[in-house]
């Protein structure tokens, strides 16, 4: 049995409703899909018990009606897990993961800005990576995001 294998079979053995959710993608490669509901549970066991011990880093997806992230999760021999979860994009709240790896805090910034999703329990702290003068509720890798044409004037630059 591989070692994709046998994290597998201990996720489902812990998780029984993960059956369905974890594809091994390739060797060294698995991803997993849960609902909102379980994620933090799944990633904490991920991050605690089976030594996922690094965020590499957290990609948001604009998924139309919904808001997906996926959290890509490394660990011992070499295996990589993408760990997604979505939430309604009119509804975008999400759990911090900075109690499980502070330096999430950074991800997690531009999940605000470049999503508008809402981190419960980030720390207080300065945008990332638009600048503190970004007009609220603009954000830009949405994909029903237009550009305000005036972005950019009032300090006399170029938009």
């Amino acid at each position: 049995m591989s070692q994709e294998e046998k994290i597998k079979e201990n996720l489902i053995s812990k998780f029984s409703y993960l059956d369905n959710s974890i594809n091994l993608v390739r060797p060294r490669r698995i991803s997993i899909e849960v609902g909102l509901d379980n994620f933090l549970a799944v990633f904490a066991y991920l991050a605690k018990d089976m030594q996922f011990s690094h965020l590499c880093t957290i990609t948001g997806l604009d998924e139309q009606e919904r808001l997906g992230f996926i959290y890509h999760l490394a660990g011992a021999g070499g295996v990589m897990i993408n760990l997604k979860t979505s939430v309604p994009k009119a509804k975008p709240l999400i759990k911090s993961v900075t109690a499980y790896f502070p330096g999430a805090e950074i991800y997690e910034r531009e999940l605000v800005d470049l999503f508008g999703a809402k981190v419960e329990g980030l720390p207080p702290g300065h945008r990332y990576p638009l600048t503190d003068d970004w007009p609220a509720g603009q954000h830009p890798l949405r994909k029903d995001w237009r550009p305000n044409p005036d972005i950019g004037k009032e300090a006399g630059k170029d938009a």
